[in-house]
C-alpha cells in the first residue's frame, strides 16, 4: 500500500487551541493526513465584552466537518469517552494548553506526537517562541518527540533548524514561520513513524533549558535600559502581553502601551503608542501633547 494512501486511513486525534495547531492542521490536510477528531479547550471569554468565544481549532474542526471534544479536564472520564471508548493508531499534540494524562498518551498504537517550536531540549515550556526572540536566537528550529509523562521531555522523532534572515521579528511572524514547518515536517514523518522506519533518539537531558509562561508584567519596559534588548522585548510580546511603559504627566502615572517600533545603528525608535485610555497615536504626537 502506498504511504500517503496509508496515512489517509489513519485513526488520528488531534489536541490543539490556537492558531498554531492550526497552521498544522492546515499543513497536515495538504498532505492527506486528517484527524477523525478534534480535541481542544472549552470557549472561552474573550475581550472587553468577555464574550465567549472558540478556540481556533475548534473552527477549523467546523470547518472540516471533524468531529470535536471539549473538556475541562482529560481526567473526567466521562467527558472523554470518545478517546477511551475506540482503538487508535495515533495522537498528535500542538499547543494544546492543557496536561495529558499519561495513560491517555500510550492509547494509541503508534504513541503521541508533539510538535514544539524549538529545538529540544532547550527552551522545554511554554514561551520557546518568545524566548528565542529574547535571547537573540537567530537559529531556531522545530522539534517532533514522542510526548512521554515530563514536560517537553520524551525523544525525539525529528527536528529541523530555521534560520531568519530577517531578524529580529516578531513572535506572530516566527509563530507562523514555526508552525508551518513543523506541519510540514510532521506530515512528511507521519508515514515513516506509523511503519517503524524511525528510530526515536533520547533527548540529551543534561543541555536542557527552560521557559516559563509569559505574564503582562513581562512587558513592561524600561526605556533608559539597552535599546536592542528592549526591541526585543518589543517584538518578542507583539500581541500578547505586548509592550508598555509608564510616564508621569500632570501628578498621573500614564500606562502607554508600544504599538510599533524601529532598531537601527543602536537606535530603538518607538513609533505608535497608545496612551492609557486613548486612541492610537505617533509616539511624536504623545510627546509633544505632554510638552502642553
Amino acid at each position: 500500500m502506498n504511504l500517503k494512501n496509508k496515512s489517509e486511513k489513519l485513526n488520528i486525534a488531534f489536541f490543539g487551541t490556537p492558531q498554531f495547531a492550526v497552521t498544522i492542521l492546515d499543513e497536515l490536510k495538504k498532505a492527506g493526513i486528517m484527524p477523525r477528531l478534534i480535541v481542544t479547550a472549552p470557549d472561552a471569554p474573550q475581550g472587553r465584552g468577555l464574550v465567549l468565544t472558540a478556540p481556533p481549532v475548534k473552527i477549523w474542526a467546523q470547518e472540516n466537518g471533524v468531529k470535536i471534544l471539549q473538556s475541562n479536564s482529560l481526567k473526567n472520564t466521562a467527558e472523554i469517552a470518545p478517546i477511551l471508548n475506540q482503538a487508535w493508531d495515533l495522537f498528535i499534540v500542538a499547543a494544546y494548553g492543557k496536561i495529558i494524562p499519561a495513560n491517555i498518551l500510550e492509547i494509541p498504537k503508534h504513541k503521541t506526537l508533539n510538535v514544539h517550536p524549538s529545538l529540544l531540549p532547550k527552551w522545554r515550556g511554554p514561551s520557546p517562541i518568545e524566548s528565542a526572540i529574547l535571547n537573540d536566537e537567530r537559529e531556531t528550529g522545530v522539534t517532533i518527540i514522542r510526548l512521554d509523562a515530563e514536560m517537553d521531555h520524551g525523544p525525539i522523532v525529528a527536528q529541523e533548524k530555521i534560520s531568519n534572515a530577517t531578524w529580529p521579528i516578531t513572535s506572530p511572524i516566527l509563530e507562523n514561520i514555526l508552525a508551518h514547518a513543523g506541519g510540514k515536517l510532521l506530515a512528511k514523518i507521519i508515514p515513516d513513524w506509523t511503519t517503524g522506519k524511525i528510530a526515536e533518539k533520547p533527548q540529551d537531558h543534561s543541555r536542557a533549558t527552560y521557559c516559563q509562561k509569559i505574564t503582562k508584567a513581562d512587558g513592561l519596559i524600561n526605556l533608559s535600559e539597552n535599546p536592542y534588548q528592549n526591541y526585543l522585548k518589543i517584538c518578542a510580546y507583539t500581541g500578547w502581553p505586548g509592550s508598555y511603559f509608564f510616564v508621569e504627566h500632570a501628578s498621573k502615572k500614564i500606562r502607554v502601551s508600544i504599538k510599533n517600533a524601529s532598531y537601527k545603528d543602536g537606535v530603538l525608535e518607538i513609533l505608535r503608542v497608545i496612551p492609557e485610555g486613548k486612541k492610537e497615536i505617533l509616539y511624536s504626537d504623545f510627546l509633544r501633547g505632554l510638552k502642553k
